[in-house]
């Protein structure tokens, strides 16, 4: 069981860059599958038990403007694959006349595991990138999916940023949902997305075991759960959604405070002062 391979359009401009990464994870921590070109470099780290860990290395910088950059990640059937980054991934100016591009296919099969936990996606100021993510998940796949998109660093004006994350479990849609700001997006700065903060995130669980079972980590609520962090102003909802999945969105007024949100909610009952909510999270426009 493959994805299918995210292979990007010609690079467009005098400095644009295309470049592609495959990684491929098998039962017994085995990589059948890990290779990487230009700034896409993947290196094996230590594993945990059975699950193989690999590590994105930015081997140069990119995106830039005009660049075309592809990775294509396949967990088969019983594997388990966790996949971090080493630091940051900043996009960056370049050919203003044309925009980056970074496109993500993943393949999660039958009874095997993927947790994306890679650093923020950073848009600096000037830099135009599109982030397509697409995942597909088998009836019995567990998926712990995050990402955190910072507003220019610190500063800074922020660059333009669309990212956009589709979810299919068993052939049927999941989640369909698409993040834009910085210039030339109309009301990103507003309640409706950031609502006035520059640093936004989220985490998608799926896991089909039912809760208190070995694993089960996910389950069904009544409503949303709001949660907030007044050192940086942040707000956070936790939400049910079929699979059984659950979905995090976060925003704050930086990375610290998301990330602190993010794993607050991800474990509730840890957490003091949450409070159900019937609200829908705040930081994506479906």
């Amino acid at each position: 069981m493959r994805a299918a391979s995210a292979s990007p359009p010609p690079a467009t401009g005098p400095s644009a860059v295309t470049a592609s990464a495959r990684i491929t994870a098998a039962p017994g921590g085995r990589l059948p599958e890990l290779r990487g070109e230009g700034p896409l470099a993947v290196r094996r780290t230590r594993s945990t038990g059975s699950r193989a860990r690999v590590c994105l290395v930015g081997a140069m910088s990119a995106p830039l403007n005009g660049d075309r950059l592809a990775l294509t990640v396949t967990v088969l059937p019983g594997a388990a694959l966790h996949v971090v980054s080493a630091a940051a991934c900043v996009a960056l100016p370049g050919d203003r006349d044309h925009r980056a591009e970074y496109l993500t296919d993943i393949h999660v099969g039958e009874d095997a595991e993927l947790r994306w936990t890679p650093e923020p996606l950073i848009s600096a100021r000037g830099s135009d990138l599109y982030v397509r993510t697409r995942i597909r998940l088998a009836p019995g796949a567990r998926l712990h999916h995050r990402e955190e998109h910072l507003a220019g660093r610190a500063d800074e004006e922020p660059g333009r940023l669309v990212s956009r994350l589709t979810v299919h479990r068993a052939d049927r849609v999941l989640l369909d949902q698409e993040t834009r700001h910085g210039p030339e997006e109309p009301g990103w700065w507003g309640g409706a997305v950031m609502g006035g903060r520059r640093a936004v995130g989220q985490i998608l669980l799926v896991d089909p075991a039912p809760t208190g079972s070995p694993g089960g980590a996910v389950g069904p609520t009544a409503a949303p759960t709001v949660f907030t962090d007044p050192p940086t102003g942040g707000l956070a909802a936790r939400m049910a959604l079929e699979g059984p999945a659950v979905l995090i969105s976060a925003v704050a007024t930086d990375g610290l405070g998301v990330r602190r949100l993010l794993e607050r909610a991800e474990l509730p009952r840890a957490s003091t002062g949450d409070t159900p909510d019937t609200r829908p999270g705040p930081t994506t426009r479906r």
